[in-house]
């Protein structure tokens, strides 16, 4: 049986390095698993005003339909000023609306974040920052291991690929032990 986690970035750019990541991470999948990468980029910025007026956002509805159907979610964080994105909280706020969805597409989801920046220090504290919003949305956070890519700016090829090998490893390792955890969790669920 197929496992299919779904992924997105927390980064708009382009030439995002925690998008390079994620999509590093879909290269380096045990067999049988997928990694379907949907976009936030069109999540306005969250405003009760217009939740009470329209509704959620048909963007947003569409990213929460995908996680929904996944067995398990992987967010690529960057760390900005030492902690979390807001464009990426911005995302996860309007995921959880309204609150009665944060059943379907959160509560007991497996869930992890990676992250990749420039800096020397990985995006250490953005992972920690993380932790108490998915403790609030009561996924199944996996705390098996970190993923953590520093000196990211040097670890892409043109094509988007790693360069190095050990770091290779360590993704298909880490990833690895996240989509055991996906299929424990299915085993519970059964």
């Amino acid at each position: 049986m197929t496992v299919k986690l779904v992924g997105f970035s927390g980064s708009l750019r382009r030439e995002s390095l925690n998008t390079k990541l994620l999509n590093a991470a879909a290269s380096y999948l045990p067999d049988d698993t997928e990694l379907q990468i949907v976009s936030i980029a069109e999540i306005p910025l969250y405003d009760g005003d217009v939740e009470a007026k329209t509704g959620v956002p048909a963007a947003v509805e569409k990213v929460k339909d995908a996680i929904a159907a996944g067995d398990g979610l992987v967010i690529a964080s960057p760390e900005y000023n030492n902690s979390v994105p807001g464009v990426l909280k911005n995302a996860i706020d309007w995921l959880s609306r309204p609150s009665s969805d944060i059943e379907r597409v959160f509560a007991k989801r497996p869930t992890v974040v990676i992250g990749a920046t420039p800096g020397s220090f990985g995006t250490t504290l953005a992972q920690v920052a993380w932790l108490p919003i998915m403790r609030t949305l009561g996924t199944d956070y996996w705390n098996g291991g970190r993923m953590m890519l520093p000196k990211a700016n040097k670890a892409f090829a043109d094509d988007g690929s790693l360069k190095d090998e050990d770091t290779a490893e360590r993704l298909a390792k880490f990833m690895a032990g996240f989509v055991d955890c996906v299929m424990q969790s299915r085993l519970k669920q059964k």
